[in-house]
């Protein structure tokens, strides 16, 4: 995989990438994304799997559709929506894998804190 993200990479490059980033800086967004990954479900299951309102859960298909992370099938009277961009999902283990391991080293610096006070009694 080629490296195009260096330090005199233009903000016409960038922007995009910072827009790609915000679709994922919402906790709902979020929601829905997790609730996708087991396959496409239709509005309805979707508010019953993440407790969103109809309207904010609207917005938010709509913003991430536009975005091209989802794509929209309709069937019948239903519409459908499914990951179109599966790699999402690594990104999204690679953010949550950073996490831990900061969470883990600072769980252990804890740890080590906690001894240094019990010893020092």
């Amino acid at each position: 995989m080629p490296n195009t993200f260096h330090a005199q990479t233009s903000s016409v490059v960038l922007e995009p990438v910072a827009e790609y980033f915000k679709m994922l800086s919402e906790v709902s967004r979020l929601q829905i994304l997790s609730c996708l990954r087991a396959g496409p479900m239709n509005g309805k299951d979707i508010i019953e799997a993440t407790g969103m309102g109809q309207a904010n859960l609207s917005k938010h298909l709509r913003a991430l559709t536009q975005a091209g992370i989802l794509s929209r099938q309709p069937q019948g009277v239903s519409v459908y929506y499914k990951i179109a961009d599966p790699i999402i999902f690594e990104l999204c283990e690679l953010v949550c894998d950073r996490i831990t391991n900061q969470l883990q080293k600072q769980a252990k610096e804890f740890e080590m804190f906690k001894d240094f006070i019990k010893n020092s009694k």
